[in-house]
């Protein structure tokens, strides 16, 4: 099956030109005591907030290697949208509003002065195929100040294509779902998944697998470790298992360091976080892929999921960090992996990262054919996941990969087991003075609920 076409639309290379005047002027901002800020919109997006650099009037040009300001991902539907309503409601633009002073709100008031608001028009068209640049220059913002020109603003505003494979659970990671893959209106089963709590010996066999791999894999077995498997308050043992339509495992998922509750309270401490294996069959036996820590954060009214993702490299006892943010514990929200981007999550940080992507395991049908293996790199979106909240019922996450990381059904099956653990990192972390759902309850504790 073909990708579903997406557009990402990125802002980047922002800086302001300010000019000195003589005499002090309302649009004359010094830019030592007046720092300044943008907010970006486009249409019913989420607005994106970034620092606006300052640079000396005599510099020709801003930092071309500095971090995008602000990404847009629209998906073949948010296009059709935004078409419709650009017929009825004008031609669609890009809107960039300037604040000089610091970022934030008292009173629910915008502690920022407007400074100038710049529009750039937008023609998603024909993005879908090649890749677009709007605009990419300066802009004159402001008025212009007796003896002096008016402040400049530059940005550079483009959009191009971001193919995706979208994948979609049948039901919630622990009822044992089916995972299709989904082009349009078309539904395919491509997947399996198997969710089950892992005993010591299945431990002792992933351990063992492990080992046989060398020295440069031991750094991983001391997730294995049985010194906190301790009575008390803890969730351990969970794994899912996902397997191919001929039921040959292809990924799995397994909890590798047990969520235990943190001393004299009832959550899981960014400090002593549990964590998660994602493996991939490879010479008979299991590799890790990739590690996934995950806790419980305080904040505000509502707590969050606090977690950190990192590629484990072939042959290499050292993690690269891919993704790392928080999610709302209650709301849910999206755990992304985008390297380079400004945030891997809606509302969290990200560490942007280039790093070698693990090579294809000998069993690679080739059957997406879109990856450049074995040395493709992570760049731009590598996936994204619709997490749950607490209060979800019957949730069915949405993944999203891009084409260039996969190429070959092991890769697919990588992101859907990683895509499986952070929703099941939700229920992990959850208070332990919160009953789970029995799916996630083994036989023994109901001898003590």
């Amino acid at each position: 099956m073909d990708p579903c076409p997406f557009v990402r639309v990125t802002v980047s290379n922002l800086a302001l030109k300010i000019p000195v005047a003589s005499k002090a002027a309302r649009s004359v901002v010094h830019p030592s005591s007046s720092p300044c800020f943008c907010k970006i919109k486009l249409k019913t997006f989420p607005h994106q907030t970034a620092v606006v650099p300052y640079i000396p009037p005599e510099h020709h040009s801003p930092d071309h290697s500095q971090t995008p300001a602000a990404t847009f991902h629209l998906s073949k539907s948010d296009l059709t949208k935004l078409a419709g309503k650009s017929l009825f409601a004008g031609k669609l633009h890009l809107k960039i509003y300037i604040y000089t002073g610091r970022r934030g709100s008292t009173c629910g008031v915008n502690s920022g002065k407007l400074l100038a608001k710049v529009r750039v028009p937008l023609d998603l068209t024909e993005a879908e195929a090649r890749a677009c640049v709007f605009h990419n220059g300066w802009i004159s913002v402001g008025k212009d100040v007796k003896g002096s020109s008016a402040s400049r603003f530059h940005v550079n505003v483009k959009a191009e294509p971001d193919p995706r494979f979208v994948f979609q659970f049948d039901g919630e990671p622990e009822c044992s779902p089916q995972v299709f893959q989904i082009q349009g209106s078309i539904r395919q089963p491509v997947f399996t998944c198997k969710f089950s709590f892992r005993s010591n010996v299945d431990r002792n066999q992933i351990s063992r697998s492990l080992q046989s791999e060398g020295h440069s894999s031991r750094g991983w077995l001391s997730s294995f470790g049985s010194e906190r498997e301790r009575p008390g308050k803890e969730r351990k043992g969970w794994s899912i298992t996902v397997h191919d339509l001929s039921g040959s495992p292809v990924a799995a998922a397994s909890m590798v360091t047990p969520f235990v509750a943190s001393p004299g309270s009832d959550r899981v401490s960014r400090s002593n976080p549990g964590s998660w294996l994602i493996l991939r069959p490879g010479d008979n036996t299991w590799k890790p892929w990739g590690r996934l820590e995950a806790w419980r954060e305080r904040g505000g009214a509502h707590d969050g999921l606090g977690y950190r993702f990192e590629l484990i490299p072939d042959n290499s006892a050292v993690g690269v960090v891919l993704a790392e943010s928080t999610l709302s514990s209650t709301k849910g929200g999206k755990f992304v992996i985008d390297p380079g981007s400004v945030a891997s999550s809606t509302n969290g940080r990200s560490t942007p990262v280039n790093a070698t992507s693990p090579g294809c395991s000998p069993r690679g049908s080739g059957d997406y054919g879109y990856g450049l293996w074995p040395y493709c790199l992570y760049r731009g979106f590598v996936m994204s996941a619709d997490v749950d909240g607490e209060g979800s019922k019957c949730g069915k996450p949405t993944v999203e990969v891009g084409v260039q990381h996969v190429s070959c059904t092991e890769d697919a099956a990588a992101f859907v087991a990683l895509a499986a653990a952070v929703d099941l990192s939700i229920d992990a972390c959850r208070l332990f003075s919160q009953k789970l759902r029995k799916e996630l309850c083994q036989p023994q504790d109901f001898l003590f609920s």
